[in-house]
């Protein structure tokens, strides 16, 4: 019986097959397209979904989770912003311990979101693509974020996969690693091909409208690319003088870099539609329920900003009552204190001299104003640009026009200022700004006028402490004093680099062993990394 019936589905199937033999080619194809599938992305639309990646990562479903364990779990602490005296978990940074989803996460995101979506608006608006000729401005615009994410990618990990990356469509899905010397020529020539391509005589075709940074502004995103060209060319200079020399000359001809705070690329962010994709990142892993990340300020950072004498308010840094919202609701500069990285719940006691001490009772935390979950997102400020054209200067890489002291006083002043759209109250003057300048002048060929261009730097990079953590990496300022907490995975060294993400270790293990950064631990170097 069961054989009978076997017999009788195969004839069956036979019968079917009689008609399709004599079908239209084109139709038998046509069997395999489902009418309601989108068989065509808007690439504006993905366009748009990028940026937003680029802001904490939202596009890819959670917009906590990249700055909630990286850039907050680890390079706060290990910049030394802010403090934990928990003992691991998301906040391993403050210890130097190990988080496997702290190292995992950039990878993840910016592989996994950000630039595969903006591989594929590459692939559609270039040739063969069904928008081949058609949304140049986006495809160059494109072209600059994605570099500005492969910067920042290889600078956590150092060798990556860059020439044979994103290539899963095509059958590639163990990657090769290409060196971080290699990345970097190659990106600053996208970025320089880039910049000089995108132009208000292309059509728009729909680019302003899906430029949620500078709103279809052409000069700002030349301008852009020029300020991600001088920091990659300022990252590489310790190893590659001549050519951070070129790169500095280039970056600030033409077009120019970020020539005040109005050029700053932010992200908006809102509280809806969706909270995982169009909220803050960084605000949502400090609110507690949510991610819950410690607001703790760091001793270092509270020591800077009160200055030389932390009995007198007069030699302040401005930012201090802006970084902080008061210890325990005092909002008097005087009061205000950090916690010592590196402490746990029984060294906290034997700091404080107190049993049981409650950290939020007497220390700053981070001012409440800067974790609105509708609070724009930075992604780079014209303040690190003057910082680093004050440097070029003082050592003499490439050619670049005004003075150290010029430059330095603007970076400052533009540092200051930059903190309006988080809360009108973070309003500085330039009065006090000056003042500011009046108690710490900056001497051209000083002493001590590259230790005052990174501590400055430093002090810039608040809420992007990954970029802190790259900067210090590379310039050793400030001269920070590292932890040596029982366990800790680097000798009390801070940690100068990421791992490479476990699912990465196992499944592409033999192209890491071949071309990956060696050693594979937190104390690796990156390629420019000779500090």
């Amino acid at each position: 019986m069961k054989m009978r019936y076997i017999y009788k589905l195969l004839i069956s199937g036979l019968a079917l097959l009689v008609p399709l033999a004599g079908c239209d080619t084109e139709k038998l194809h046509n069997l395999n397209i489902n009418p309601q599938a989108l068989n065509e992305v808007n690439m504006n639309f993905l366009f748009s979904a990028a940026q937003l990646g680029a802001a904490s990562g939202g596009s890819e479903g959670d917009n906590r989770y990249i700055d909630w364990r990286t850039n907050i779990g680890y390079c706060s602490y290990w910049v030394q912003h802010l403090a934990n005296s928990g003992g691991g978990g998301l906040s391993s940074g403050d210890k130097y311990f190990e988080n496997v989803e702290s190292d995992n996460a950039p990878w993840e995101f910016i592989y996994g979101g950000q630039l595969k979506n903006l591989n594929e608006v590459l692939k559609q608006t270039g040739e063969g693509g069904f928008e081949e000729g058609r949304r140049k401005n986006t495809r160059e615009a494109a072209r600059i974020l994605r570099a500005f994410l492969f910067q920042r990618l290889t600078d956590y990990y150092g060798n990556i996969p860059y020439s044979s990356a994103l290539q899963g469509i095509e059958g590639e899905f163990f990657p090769e690693y290409d060196n971080q010397q290699a990345i970097y020529t190659a990106v600053l020539s996208e970025l320089e091909q880039a910049g000089a391509a995108i132009s208000a005589s292309n059509p728009d075709d729909g680019f302003a409208a899906a430029d949620m940074i500078f709103q279809g502004d052409v000069d700002k995103w030349k301008r852009w690319a020029n300020s991600i060209m001088l920091r990659m060319a300022m990252r590489m200079s310790n190893v590659d003088a001549a050519t951070a020399g070129t790169m500095v000359t280039k970056a600030l001809s033409g077009a120019g870099v970020f020539n005040s705070n109005d050029d700053i690329p932010w992200v908006p962010m809102s509280e809806t539609p969706s909270q995982w994709t169009n909220q803050n990142g960084i605000s949502r892993a400090f609110i507690p329920g949510d991610g819950g990340q410690s607001r703790i300020m760091s001793k270092t950072l509270i020591d800077v900003l009160k200055g030389d004498d932390p009995n007198s308010v007069a030699d302040d840094d401005p930012r201090l009552m802006i970084f902080s919202d008061g210890v325990n609701g005092d909002t008097d500069p005087l009061a205000q204190e950090g916690m010592p990285n590196g402490l746990d719940a029984g060294t906290l006691d034997e700091y404080t001299g107190i049993t049981g001490t409650n950290p939020n009772e007497l220390f700053s935390r981070l001012n409440v104003a800067f974790i609105d979950v509708d609070d724009p997102y930075m992604l780079m400020s014209y303040a690190e640009v003057e910082f680093l054209q004050a440097e070029a200067i003082e050592r003499g890489i490439g050619t670049v026009s005004g003075s150290a002291k010029e430059h330095y006083d603007a970076g400052v002043r533009a540092a200051m200022q930059m903190y309006e759209p988080f809360d009108a109250s973070f309003a500085v003057s330039d009065a006090a700004v000056d003042a500011y300048l009046a108690a710490y002048p900056y001497t051209n060929g000083g002493a001590n006028a590259l230790e005052m261009i990174g501590t400055q730097m430093w002090l810039s990079k608040f809420l992007n402490w990954w970029e802190a953590w790259s900067d210090y990496r590379r310039t050793g300022y400030p001269n920070l004093t590292p932890i040596d907490y029982p366990g800790n995975i680097t000798n009390g060294q801070i940690p100068r680099r990421l791992r490479y993400p476990s699912h990465e270790i196992a499944t592409n293990s033999d192209n890491i062993a071949s071309g990956g950064t060696s050693p594979d631990t937190h104390l690796g170097k990156v390629w420019w990394d000779v500090n």
